[in-house]
């Protein structure tokens, strides 16, 4: 592939816009449905929860989470229009329930009040942040005392093998995001790496090790 093409990929999975966009969070929706759900299952959701999912991408997956408990509001923040536009299509029925509520913000500030969610995820965003220390005391600023926040993303060794993640990309091992963690107030409650079965663009069946680390107020 042509330097371009690669910057477009990477462009396209930071920022997807227009029909490239659509195909492209239609992909990540399925490659990435394992870690998403492994994310949510780790917040140990109770009735009447308050979540908040930093970069939901399409939101396919939000049925899932409505699953695990009663009473839930579910907020989702995006940087993208068109994930925004697309997460309230496919939610439809959850928004107009009141259940869901989709908003567009910068990436760096998150606009809601002080300890205002009871769980915070994240997946795969973590290689997008601008400045990851105030993004994370951020996210400490709108969790609840005690509330959890889950970060999930895929291992610098499997990432780098990607050819597109040269551009746009932070990438991250444990260690490194352990060590992002500690200049925060979090505290590590759970570090987890399991390895899955991915499909390539080529159709190959990869192994991908992703890690979820689980933090506390």
């Amino acid at each position: 592939m042509e330097k371009e093409e690669l910057q477009a990929i990477a462009s396209q999975l930071k920022h997807p816009t227009g029909e490239k966009g659509i195909e492209m969070a239609n992909m990540m929706h399925e490659t990435n449905i394992n870690m998403t759900r492994h994310s949510f299952l780790n917040l140990n959701i109770k009735g009447g929860n308050t979540i908040l999912e930093l970069g939901h991408g399409n939101a396919g997956h939000v049925a899932f989470i409505f699953e695990q408990a009663e009473n839930l509001k579910y907020y989702g923040l995006e940087m993208s229009e068109l994930m925004f536009q697309e997460a309230r299509q496919i939610n439809r029925n959850f928004v107009s329930q009141k259940q869901a509520f989709f908003s567009l913000y910068d990436g760096n500030k998150i606009p809601f009040e002080d300890e205002s969610f009871d769980k915070i995820v994240t997946v795969n965003t973590i290689y997008f942040w601008q400045e990851p220390e105030k993004l994370l005391s951020e996210i400490y600023r709108v969790l609840s005392q005690n509330g959890v926040f889950c970060i999930t993303f895929a291992e610098e060794s499997f990432m780098k093998q990607l050819p597109f993640t040269q551009f746009e990309f932070e990438l991250y091992s444990t260690e490194k995001a352990q060590q992002l963690i500690k200049k925060t107030s979090f505290k590590i409650v759970d570090t987890e790496t399991q390895t899955e079965k991915v499909k390539t663009k080529t159709g190959e069946l990869v192994d991908r090790a992703f890690t979820t680390l689980v933090l506390e107020k």
